[in-house]
């Protein structure tokens, strides 16, 4: 029955009547308060409303419990992350970002929320910093890859023109 149950909101979810899928999973999660599949689902519900601070309790017991494949517990994580951003919660963003990354190092996705975390906290140099990584990580960078990752970490270097040249 939970399967069934899990599939049918995930379904009406999809077909855009989140209401419903909302309302079956805060169901199901009261029936399954362990089953991070079903927590996750109901994050995910919540912040397609537009219910952040509703998400985050479940997006927690998502990760803080076993069942998750990879994509969903990515998903979890880049979720979590983004929804404490959004809820000018940007310590707890990064944190779990960082959380993230530790488990998914090198997820395109979670640096670039991560970024926009960092910008966030006023720390806009490393912002910008992983970004550039984040590109020069891609297939996007080309021939610029070399300088862009060098720029990366050294954003802020200039050089001074010699007497014989113009600024």
């Amino acid at each position: 029955m939970r399967d069934e149950d899990l599939r049918y909101a995930v379904r009406l979810r999809e077909k855009g009547e989140r209401e419903e899928a909302r309302r079956l999973l805060v169901e199901l999660a009261s029936r399954h308060p362990g089953d991070a599949e079903v927590a996750y689902q109901t994050a995910w519900v919540h912040d397609s409303l537009g219910l952040e601070a509703e998400a985050v309790p479940y997006y927690e017991a998502a990760l803080a419990g076993a069942g998750l494949d990879e994509e969903d517990r990515l998903g979890a994580y880049t979720g979590l992350g983004s929804t404490f951003r959004v809820l000018g919660r940007y310590e707890d963003a990064l944190e779990t970002f960082r959380r993230g990354l530790a488990e998914f190092p090198g997820d395109a996705g979670l640096r670039t929320f991560m970024a926009m975390a960092l910008h966030n906290l006023g720390r806009s140099g490393e912002a910008v910093s992983t970004l550039l990584t984040v590109i020069a990580d891609s297939d996007r960078a080309g021939r610029y890859e070399r300088a862009i990752r060098y720029y990366a970490d050294h954003l802020d270097e200039t050089v001074q023109a010699g007497p014989d040249e113009t600024a």
